[in-house]
């Protein structure tokens, strides 16, 4: 018989409440100050706790020590509980802006400065590790895994406050920034690395040469099984999710749960649980079907409220007046200046000898990366709970780790005055800022429902170079979905195999659901968190009370997100436009239609904007086409792609456009419309209609 697990007391509970409650206020108003005064919060969220522990309140106040500092074993590891999910929440976090794209992107010039970056502060940490004082270790019989800790501890960067301190500066999009960033998270996978071998090296019982090489193969374990089954199982678990279960947050809910679960496999291998944690963040975040909302979720849930318990706890640990003593004081600053220096030296001469950078951005990529913060910390936390570190060298490496961060935004200002952009680089930043405010941006999930055929029809040849353009673009990912009943699924089945030949992307999946009701089905599928409906209209509706097909007009009227038809007979197999026209009157759903056609346009595509006048209304409409091509021609430029704008007048707008269909030899129009409520019928409007019924070349109707 299994017993129950006892609970913790009453006191040990209602201390734990008051706990929470006085670290979380004290490190956000801490953090709030920190940031007014252009500091990163992590700063002040620890001086939070050092300023309600033993340096000052607790030491002063005795009262407030025995209510905010465990008074006993189990008080310190309810705190430590809590203190921990901060730590992975944190971990998670830092591994999904962890970008391995920027990476390979930057790789030749990241990796030098990383090299750098990374052998020369290890060298001096090991050095140093090696000559401090016995006292400071809390096992002098392990002075070579102490050497490694420090080693490791010094070469690690703090991505979390590297990236805030560049975006604080505007430097997240320049190209010194992103290699910055790169070389960053280059150093923390090496350093992460190495601190699981280090970890792994200081719960074993000695140090031989069987437990270094045990220690690699677990490491080495770890990093194949998350490449591999950790990968699959991420792609698989989030696919599932999104695909087959309906429910508020359960994107969030599964990033969570594989954070710990895959916490628990990397301390199941004498790892760090944060490292398994920070492992999924990464896997997660090169997924961009992961919706932005649950992201953000996640970040305001570790920013606001476990991680600043976490740093406030870290700084209950410390006890500055104890360092305040001339020999600890001295070391501290030795320890600040070999961290320093080895850092800003060491990457400097990986950009100037490895990369050939010049010297003040040489300099710059060692003052950024000297930052150390949050993941110092982490490390630091981790090297007292094993017993590498004595309580007094904790204290050393977190004071270096809030004087370096401090040391980063003041480093950067200072090289970066002297550091002009290239106007290469301004038309990069400029299009990729016009980019992420583009309504395509936005679409991160695309369903499109599809009913077998003989043949494949020209519509769906379509909604494939739509998907894979998005997905090229902005990394949507697309789902086929067919309905049938059981005597047709084999033959939906079969069909749904040939149509997954158009689209070239991987992440497009495929689904069949049963039932009599496709629009009911269709609908449900879409309310589970898609973006965009794209539909294929073949051919119109040959009666006055349908548009599209009463099944098309049902899900264009009751769709839970906006939706694009797609109205095509039919297209040669290669079928893609060379010229596609978009007709604009300077309004808001004008400017969405003008994002999609930009998405849809490949390299060398000319796309045009008309704009048509009626004569009645010439003289007053002047202006008003003058402005709204002026418009167009501005977002286009930021968006760095040729456009050609034209004005015409007409009787009508219809006529007009179809006008210009002809002047243009367009082979792809792009209307923009909301639909019509008030009868059973769908009315997309007069005009748009019309169009649609007459175009000569294929037509895309977005409905936002």
């Amino acid at each position: 018989m299994v017993e129950t697990f006892g609970a913790a007391s009453h006191s040990e509970v209602l201390q734990l409440v008051v706990q929470i409650a006085l670290l979380l206020a004290a490190a956000r108003l801490f953090g709030g100050i920190s940031q007014r005064l252009g500091q990163p919060a992590v700063v002040g969220e620890i001086l939070a706790g050092v300023v309600l522990g033993p340096t000052l309140l607790s030491r002063l106040i005795p009262a407030v020590g025995r209510w905010v500092i465990p008074q006993t074993e189990v008080q310190g590891h309810l705190l430590e509980v809590v203190s921990l999910i901060g730590a992975m929440l944190l971990l998670v976090v830092t591994g999904l802006e962890t970008d391995l794209g920027l990476i390979r992107r930057r790789i030749k010039i990241a990796l030098g400065i990383a090299t750098g970056g990374l052998l020369v502060p290890f060298a001096s940490g090991l050095l140093l590790g090696w000559y401090l004082p016995a006292d400071l270790l809390s096992d002098p019989a392990q002075r070579t895994v102490f050497a490694l800790f420090v080693a490791t501890a010094l070469s690690i960067s703090a991505i979390p406050v590297l990236a805030k301190v560049l975006m604080d500066l505007g430097l997240m999009r320049r190209e010194i920034g992103q290699t910055m960033l790169a070389a960053g998270m280059i150093d923390d996978l090496t350093g992460w690395t190495l601190l699981g071998i280090v970890t792994a090296l200081a719960g074993a019982a000695s140090l031989s040469p069987n437990t270094v090489v045990i220690t690699v193969v677990e490491v080495l374990v770890f990093a194949l099984a998350t490449a591999t089954i950790g990968r699959w199982l991420v792609d698989k678990s989030l696919a599932l999710v999104q695909d087959r279960f309906r429910g508020p947050d359960l994107e969030l809910t599964l990033v969570i749960v594989m954070a710990f679960g895959w916490g628990a496999f990397s301390q199941a291998l004498n790892l760090e649980p944060v490292i398994g944690a920070f492992a999924i963040g990464i896997l997660f975040g090169r997924l961009p079907r992961l919706p932005v909302d649950a992201v953000h979720k996640l970040e305001s849930m570790a920013l606001a409220v476990f991680a600043p318990i976490f740093f406030a706890v870290v700084g209950l640990k410390v006890d500055f007046v104890a360092i305040l003593e001339p020999r600890l004081l001295a070391i501290t600053l030795v320890v600040i200046v070999v961290a320093t220096m080895g850092k800003v030296v060491g990457a400097y001469a990986g950009a100037r000898l490895l990369s050939g950078q010049g010297h003040w951005p040489a300099l710059a990529y060692g003052a950024g990366l000297n930052a150390r913060g949050a993941l110092e910390i982490i490390i630091a936390t981790i090297g007292l709970s094993l017993g590498i570190l004595s309580s007094e060298m904790f204290s050393i490496i977190v004071v270096m780790a809030v004087v370096t961060s401090l040391m980063a935004p003041f480093g950067l200002r200072f090289c970066l005055r002297r550091i002009e952009p290239e106007a290469d680089e301004v038309r990069r930043m400029t299009r990729e800022d016009a980019l992420r405010e583009t309504f395509t941006a936005g679409i991160r999930r695309l369903l499109i429902p599809v009913r077998p055929r003989p043949e494949l029809v020209g519509t769906q040849r379509i909604q494939a170079l739509i998907s894979n353009r998005l997905a090229n673009t902005h990394g949507t990912s697309t789902m086929l979905l067919a309905s049938a009943d059981s005597a047709s699924r084999d033959v939906a089945t079969r069909y749904l195999t040939r149509l997954g030949d158009l689209f070239d992307h991987p992440d497009t999946s495929s689904r069949i659901v049963g039932g009599t009701d496709p629009v009911s089905a269709i609908l449900a599928e879409a309310a589970n968190g898609y973006d965009l409906l794209m539909i294929g209209a073949p051919s119109m509706g040959s009666d006055s009370d349908s548009l599209f097909g009463p099944v098309l007009d049902e899900l264009v009227k009751l769709a839970p997100c906006p939706t694009v038809v797609v109205r095509a007979e039919a297209v040669p197999d290669d079928w893609a436009p060379a010229r596609i026209l978009v007709p604009t009157d300077g309004s808001p759903g004008s400017r969405r239609t003008l994002d999609l056609a930009f998405s849809i346009a490949g390299p060398g595509v000319q796309v045009t904007a008309v704009h048509v006048v009626t004569p009645s209304r010439s003289g007053m409409r002047t202006d008003l086409a003058q402005d709204i091509t002026a418009e167009i021609d501005a977002v286009a430029t930021r968006l760095d792609h040729p456009i050609s704008t034209t004005v015409i007048e007409a009787v009508d707008v219809e006529t007009g456009i179809l006008r210009a269909v002809e002047n243009t030899r367009a082979d792809l129009l792009v209307l923009g419309t909301s639909v019509r409520a008030g009868t059973s019928r769908l009315h997309l409007g007069p005009r748009v209609e019309y169009l649609a019924r007459h175009s000569p070349c294929p037509v895309i109707i977005l409905n936002a």
